[in-house]
């Protein structure tokens, strides 16, 4: 390996390691090495082998090696202007939420359409890997999933577990399986901070104790325990939510959780229970009583509703690039605030008569988007639980607003430093201002200009990135996309069946 190639290696390793929040000596922990080889690495002082390498981009989520695997980083030439439509997927949300309570479930689980993604993809490695038969059908992303008689906790691939965050969402369903189990979690998540104990409230009703041990929750089932009160979650989040309803599915005892995400992944969370045999009342609303089964044994079918943050994502390339496109199996219950948002900016569009999805309940429509002369809104943009404008979509009104005439105040309440990526628009010619770490204000119109970057480890802030470059002049480079992959299928390839120019390479 020439030097010169070693120098550019070690740049992408230390963008990768800052961009994930680590220190020399955190990566070298995880890489079993000391802070001083990681130091000549980022240098270019040192040879690697390729083990070395995809270890190194395995632990940074950042490839640096691909060999037999997909893309690595993207060439956009710009600026684009889309035709045609295009499909949204199933959500991501839902799949992964599905996948975790296919474990409630001792008969056969067919999921249809599921996005093909890499959370998708690790979570199928942590389910195989303590005995669960999982297979894909069919070229339509089809999953059968078949747990055996008795899960083998011990055989768990660590590896994979730690590289999704849902790996928390086993909880709900394991405590009805074992009662002493362990599970990894990724490294910084404490037990005690926000993202956790909203979980660990929910389900200490249900009998369930949870300890950190180094580098894995470790739960502790008391059996027999039913909830004699209303459970009221401290946190309208989805996936406690989700936990919450997995835990009360196998309780042999009516539960009421208060203060209930009715968010989309929830709805069809508790869609796929009631086809289990699960009853569960007050579906879209903050209140769900749960009538729980003593055992489930049913072979069972259900498709997952379409994703409402892909459609927002999709509507955003729309506006940022002036196309009009038609963007087909948009989930409008869950974006009409979204719309009334765009409306107010000036965003001008059609609507299709709804239709049903396949699961026979979330209502779809086709939008079709037209030329439109955008101006900031009135007041800022901030989310709120469902059925407010998602959390999730609040990163695209960054391009939609960099678009727009006027400043608008963009307000991240619920992430602490998501914001910050946003201000990667400014490589592109952006003109974002990161008030704190939870605002950031935003001026437009912008002149778009191509630049390299890499990519955001935060998704959505990633996607923003790739959608603001299908605008700007000239060729763009997005490097490790990795965390891309994790939450779209695709993305790249479909874009480009609409009229963008993006290619994927490898830097060796």
């Amino acid at each position: 390996m020439t030097e010169g190639y070693l120098g550019r290696i070690g740049n992408l390793i230390r963008d990768a390691r800052k961009h994930r929040g680590w220190t020399q000596q955190q990566l070298a922990e995880v890489l079993g090495t000391s802070q001083s080889a990681v130091n000549r690495i980022e240098r270019g002082h040192q040879n690697l082998s390729l083990d070395m390498l995809a270890r190194i981009g395995e632990a940074l989520e950042a490839p640096l090696v691909s060999i037999g695997q997909g893309p690595t980083h993207l060439r956009v030439t710009g600026p684009t202007t889309l035709r045609g439509s295009i499909e949204v997927k199933t959500s991501k949300n839902a799949g992964v939420a599905l996948l975790c309570a296919s474990l409630l479930n001792r008969g056969r689980t067919t999921l249809r359409r599921v996005a093909r993604i890499e959370e998708v993809n690790r979570l199928l490695e942590v389910l195989e890997s303590i005995g669960v038969r999982a297979r894909w059908l069919n070229a339509e992303n089809d999953l059968e999933i078949i747990p055996p008689p008795n899960l083998d906790l011990s055989r768990i691939d660590a590896e994979a577990a730690r590289r999704t965050r849902s790996i928390i969402m086993f909880l709900g369903p394991l405590m009805h399986r074992m009662s002493d189990f362990e599970l990894p979690y990724a490294g910084g998540c404490d037990l005690g901070s926000r993202t956790v104990e909203p979980h660990m409230t929910a389900l200490r009703p249900f009998g369930l104790q949870v300890k950190a041990t180094e580098g894995s929750y470790h739960a502790l089932v008391q059996t027999g325990i039913v909830p004699n009160r209303p459970i009221v979650l401290i946190e309208r989040g989805d996936t406690v939510t989700e936990n919450a309803l997995m835990a009360a599915a196998l309780c042999d005892s009516t539960t009421t959780i208060r203060n209930a995400s009715s968010n989309y992944m929830v709805q069809d969370l508790c869609f796929y229970l009631q086809k289990l045999g699960v009853r569960v009342e007050g579906i879209g609303t903050t209140t769900l009583v749960v009538t729980g089964c003593t055992e489930i044994d049913v072979d069972v079918d259900y498709s997952p509703s379409e994703d409402p943050i892909e459609a927002m994502s999709l509507l955003a390339a729309a506006i940022v690039t002036d196309s009009e496109i038609t963007v087909k199996r948009v989930p409008i219950e869950f974006l009409e605030i979204e719309l009334a948002v765009l409306e107010e900016m000036g965003f001008r569009y059609r609507l299709s008569e709804e239709y049903l999805a396949a699961n026979k309940h979330t209502r779809l429509v086709d939008v079709s988007t037209l030329h439109s002369t955008l101006r900031s809104p009135i007041d800022k943009i901030h989310p709120m639980p469902f059925p407010g404008l998602n959390i999730d979509n609040l990163p695209f009104f960054a391009i939609i607003a960099a678009t727009a005439q006027g400043q608008t105040m963009l307000h991240d309440w619920v992430y602490e430093n998501r914001a910050i990526y946003l201000t990667d628009l400014n490589k592109l010619g952006g003109k974002v201002t990161l008030m704190d770490p939870h605002r950031v204000m935003i001026e437009g119109p912008t002149r778009w200009s191509g630049a390299e970057v890499v990519c955001p480890p935060a998704l959505r802030p990633a996607v923003v990135i790739l959608l603001a470059m299908l605008a700007s002049k000239g060729t763009s480079v997005l490097r490790s996309t990795y965390v891309i992959h994790r939450g779209y299928e695709g993305l790249a390839d479909r874009l480009n069946e609409i009229g963008a120019q993006i290619e994927t390479f490898h830097d060796l």
